[in-house]
């Protein structure tokens, strides 16, 4: 099983399940603007970016009437603020490439809250382009499973799926990220329930450390997704299972 799948499905969990429920939302709300303004309109049959928000937004249980305010203000319809996505990459202990998306109306606020972050992990802000080119967006779809991980992964195959992995209680497919809303349609139309789709950055190869440097990038990761200007932090570090365990309890 792959460390890195198992801490972003960890992640998952832990996002519904957070109490700080209020930031959850208010970055959902932002990634809906920032949708809306650059993926093409309000209208999500039209907008394959918003779409994913929206869903994004259900599965974390955030409120329809949060989401139509999201939708409105970046129409329009409400006070709307100058939001810009801006990515940051960096290195954490061990050398860990670190790739930071975030949507911030403040750059300077944003970048300094980010490199110190690195800096107190004892890793460092790096220069756009030092880690990027080791990561590679696909298309990810997971899938929730009870006793048919085969019958899910021969239609997750037949619907198109590059890659099928299993996490525990779910499964965890990968696709070109053209191919991902074809994938999502025909899974749902075979009544598979999507848990999760989306686009994300996925290390070419990843890296192990010893406990203490993973502990470490743990930290810092989880600390960079706290921070009200993140929205993804993605890294090439491979976790060990006993890690993440200590990580989920």
């Amino acid at each position: 099983m792959s460390g890195h799948s198992k801490w972003a499905s960890i992640k998952r969990k832990k996002a519904v399940t957070d109490s700080r429920r209020g930031a959850l939302f208010t970055k959902l709300a932002k990634e809906i603007q920032i949708a809306v303004k650059a993926g093409g309109g309000p209208d999500p049959e039209a907008n394959f970016k918003l779409r994913l928000a929206i869903q994004r937004a259900k599965s974390a249980n955030m409120p329809n009437d949060n989401i139509d305010r999201a939708i409105a203000k970046a129409s329009g319809g409400g006070d709307s603020e100058q939001l810009d996505e801006v990515n940051y990459e960096g290195y954490g202990p061990g050398g860990v490439a670190v790739l930071v998306q975030t949507v911030t109306d403040n750059r300077n606020r944003t970048v300094s809250e980010i490199r110190h972050e690195f800096t107190r992990a004892g890793g460092n802000l790096g220069e756009t382009g030092s880690v990027a080119w080791q990561f590679e967006a696909k298309g990810t779809i997971t899938i929730g499973i009870n006793d048919n991980e085969e019958e899910l992964t021969l239609l997750a195959i037949d619907a198109g799926a590059d890659d099928v992995e299993s996490l525990d209680t779910a499964l965890d497919l990968q696709t070109t990220p053209n191919t991902l809303e074809d994938v999502r349609k025909k899974l749902e139309e075979q009544g598979v329930s999507i848990e999760n789709a989306d686009i994300a950055m996925i290390p070419k190869s990843t890296l192990s450390l010893e406990t203490s440097d993973a502990k470490k990038t743990l930290h810092l990761l989880d600390k960079l997704e706290e921070l009200e200007d993140v929205q993804r932090v993605y890294s090439n570090i491979e976790f060990k299972d006993e890690i993440l365990e200590n990580y989920a309890e």
